[in-house]
């Protein structure tokens, strides 16, 4: 399936096919006439996949292509600031140009920081995206939002830099652990939330993971056509694309307090759409009963809808959120499950006082 979001002259097509990875080189060849590209993985998913990228580069037809690569720790605490110098020195050993290729193979992390290196390495090099998690296939991979962590929040540093190209291969989904499917089922449960009721339906339909499991090309391929069109709206996150923060105000907290070594992304982002959804049914901004669906759909994919915290202690993480501005927080709630919106609010909407201690 080739989807194509279209930007003008950032427009880039989106290939999801089972098997793909082994003709990337051919897919590649399509848009890349240099002649280095480096790919940059981690240390679980190079072992994998890393020779079957590099086979298929350098047996790619009519093109001779000099393989580099770089291989970094897995995890969040790698898409940090300390990483880059890494990364540029490995770029400068290998002599890469502007002409020259980077492909991120890997999740989130290895996606947002070889893609916040490519956007700055020589003011820009080109860049393609090989997603292997769930999370990444579906959400994290599109969209051009690259960036790297501060020890104060995530993603404080970053860019917006389109990739050329995005090859998704379902079947690398096989050798993920429950814990990282897991992960990625919170951002597919949020596109449904956010804007397409049949598609959350369809998620409640089924009994776990595994009874989706046929279903997941199909499922990838809607949830990336939603941030396709969310994205060509709003390149720049200043209006429709907010919309695709559901549940990320209190996630990105979550993940901070712990040190990113408790709550996955995902896992946090369920605990967060949840919880803001309460809230808000509570102040009668959001339709009863969404909350209830929510967690149901959670406790399907076997993701926490709580994680014990009292949400005073997330204030300060909550006040330096990027779409905290001049005192106005934007938070995304919906109106009924399929139909989200962005409301203009400030700190206080997390309803409490200096000694307030509800537990989320």
């Amino acid at each position: 399936m080739k989807l194509t979001v279209n930007l003008k002259e950032n427009s880039y097509p989106i290939y999801i096919e089972n098997g793909i990875l082994t003709k990337s080189g051919e897919y590649i060849s399509r848009i890349f006439n240099g002649q280095k590209i480096m790919v940059i993985s981690d240390d679980n998913v190079f072992p994998l996949y890393g020779q079957k990228i590099t086979d298929s580069l350098t047996s790619a037809a009519g093109h001779n292509y000099e393989c580099h690569s770089l291989v970094l720790p897995h995890g969040e605490p790698t898409k940090n600031f300390q990483s880059l110098p890494k990364i540029y020195e490995a770029m400068l050993e290998a002599k890469l140009t502007r002409s020259d290729l980077v492909i991120a193979l890997g999740g989130g992390v290895i996606g947002d920081l070889a893609g916040f290196a490519a956007s700055s390495y020589l003011r820009g090099i080109k860049l393609v995206q090989i997603p292997t998690s769930l999370l990444a296939q579906v959400d994290s991979s599109v969209g051009g939002k690259v960036a790297v962590d501060l020890p104060q929040g995530k993603n404080l540093v970053g860019a917006f830099y389109q990739p050329k190209m995005v090859l998704i291969d379902p079947e690398v989904l096989d050798t993920l652990p429950d814990h990282f499917i897991k992960d990625g089922m919170g951002e597919v449960i949020k596109y449904g939330c956010i804007k397409d009721s049949n598609l959350f339906c369809r998620l409640c339909s089924h009994s776990s993971f595994e009874d989706l499991k046929p279903e997941l090309p199909e499922i990838i391929a809607r949830c990336v056509d939603i941030k396709r069109i969310v994205v060509e709206e709003d390149q720049f996150d200043t209006g429709e694309r907010m919309l695709l923060n559901f549940g990320h105000t209190l996630a990105h907290t979550i993940e901070q307090y712990y040190n990113y070594e408790r709550e996955s992304h995902g896992e946090a982002v369920g605990i967060g759409m949840y919880q803001i959804t309460r809230m808000a049914e509570e102040k009668k901004l959001t339709a009863p009963g969404c909350a209830d669906r929510i967690q149901q759909a959670l406790k399907i994919y076997g993701l926490p809808s709580s994680c014990g915290l009292p949400v005073s202690a997330l204030t300060e993480a909550i006040s330096l959120d990027k779409k905290n501005l001049n005192g106005h927080l934007n938070v995304v709630l919906l109106k009924e499950i399929g139909n989200s919106y962005v409301y203009p609010t400030d700190i206080s909407f997390f309803g409490f006082s200096e000694n307030g201690q509800e537990n989320i």
